[in-house]
């Protein structure tokens, strides 16, 4: 049964991990150029700005989530299978998402590491 909540929670790490992934790489793009505006206004008005912008909380909170499932998921499963394979799938996630939601070119040499990971993912599962 533990091995199911594990799986959960890794479920739970992957969603929540890309979500945060996404709205923070949309966050830092609404927001421009960081080196830019840290030389024209300074640091404050960089905090200002990233603070300013909505979707960085939203991303900040979704990598809380992410971090919290990673606890419990550790708590429930081996270290060997949880990491592994929330931060492989995550990067297929991100694939994934990054294409559909940022509409970033994702070259055929990502898509095939992204299948070669998830198999991998699967040859350690079972």
């Amino acid at each position: 049964m533990t091995e199911i909540y594990a799986w959960a929670a890794i479920g739970l790490i992957i969603l929540a991990s890309t979500a945060g992934d996404v709205l923070l790489a949309y966050s830092m793009k609404r927001v421009g150029d960081v080196g830019e505006l840290w030389k024209q206004r300074g640091a404050l008005a960089v905090l200002g700005r990233v603070l300013a912008t909505p979707t960085f909380a939203l991303g900040l909170a979704a990598m809380a989530i992410a971090f919290y499932s990673l606890l419990f998921g550790l708590s429930w499963g081996n270290l060997s299978l949880v990491v592994p394979a929330s931060t492989s799938l995550t990067f297929v996630a991100n694939a994934v998402a990054a294409r559909i939601f940022l509409h970033e070119r994702v070259s055929r040499r990502r898509w095939i590491a992204a299948l070669l990971v998830g198999a991998g993912v699967i040859l350690m599962a079972l």
